[in-house]
């Protein structure tokens, strides 16, 4: 296929940690770009990728016709209105996560890019390997009998004062940058949008108020239920278990995963056995299956409504974290 060209709006570390070596990596990219505030930076960035073209806005290489898709790496609250004015350009939109501040402004950038026929995918690498395709089969084909119950943790500690995640205004906090995983993890294995989440967490009047720690519950239709536990201010842990009525499948490390460490472990009565490891760059996956899509070559791995979802769940269980009740799903 023709390889789908790129450009990067802003110079965040997530790029320079991984989403630009695998665009660099992957058969089917061509990364064209970088753009900047500070043209000086994003000259810079070029040079170091070996890249074509730096732009001193991201205004500028919306402009560029050469680019065809941009990756929106920048702080949440600028999602909305960077994916709509890259969709009024054309360009096909892969978006960080969590896609926008709330539901509402992700369902306004799903239907900016619809008018706009452009694709727009949210940036949850970990669902494009095959290692959670597969686990996805295993738990769908009963290889671990009734689904029962999954529980999941993803954590870090840091408290660098300038932290953009620290910002409560531009979508700080523990529940939007990491435990949004968990949750989209346990929608797409049971398949179903949750009924209710009830939701506990620690604020730091010294970080803006953020959401540093948070602990709780999804419930989910037919009793089955995420237990969840992540934030900022915990050790680092990264594990996902899927419970059914005949054994278990555990993933550790769950969502950041490297090549060599990328299988899982399935317990039955049978015994234990492993699965992988699948060698494979999530990222690269990614980036693959988005330009496949674009290309038309096979229909997007998950429906841009599906990120509107996610938000939908993160924002109930900021309210139940703020409230302290339980807070239902529409």
């Amino acid at each position: 296929m023709e390889k789908l060209r790129w450009g990067i709006l802003g110079a965040a570390a997530i790029g320079d940690r991984a989403v630009i070596p695998a665009l660099l990596a992957s058969e089917t990219a061509e990364l064209i770009g970088i753009a900047s505030r500070d043209a000086e930076k994003s000259r810079q960035k070029a040079e170091q990728y070996g890249l074509p073209k730096s732009y001193g806005s991201y205004e500028e290489l919306l402009a560029d016709p050469q680019i065809e898709a941009v990756y929106i790496p920048l702080p949440n609250h600028l999602h909305l209105p960077w994916t709509v004015k890259a969709a009024r350009a054309g360009k096909h939109v892969l978006c960080e996560k969590p896609l926008a501040l709330n539901a509402a402004e992700a369902q306004m950038m799903v239907d900016a890019c619809r008018q706009a026929g452009v694709h727009l995918a949210e940036a949850f690498m970990y669902r494009h390997h095959p290692r959670t395709i597969r686990m996805k089969e295993l738990v769908d084909s009963g290889a671990i009998g009734e689904l029962r119950s999954i529980h999941g943790v993803f954590s870090f500690y840091n408290t660098a004062a300038e932290d953009i995640r620290f910002k409560a205004d531009w979508g700080g906090g523990g529940l939007y940058d990491i435990c949004c995983y968990p949750f989209s993890a346990a929608r797409f294995i049971t398949g179903a949008e949750p009924e209710a989440v009830t939701v506990i967490a620690q604020f730091s009047p010294a970080h803006d108020g953020v959401d540093m720690m948070a602990t709780g519950l999804v419930e989910f239709p037919g009793g089955i239920g995420l237990t969840f536990d992540g934030g900022m201010w915990t050790h680092g842990r990264n594990r996902l278990e899927v419970a059914g009525s005949k054994g278990r499948i555990v993933l550790e490390p769950a969502f950041l995963t490297e090549p060599e460490r990328d299988g899982f472990t399935i317990y039955t009565q049978d015994g234990e056995r492993q699965e992988g490891p699948y060698g494979a760059n999530a990222y690269v996956c990614q980036a693959d299956q988005f330009a496949r899509t674009v290309r038309g070559l096979e229909p997007a791995a998950f429906p841009a409504e599906d990120a509107v979802a996610n938000m939908k769940l993160i924002e109930a269980a900021l309210t139940s974290a703020r409230t302290r009740q339980r807070v239902e799903l529409s």
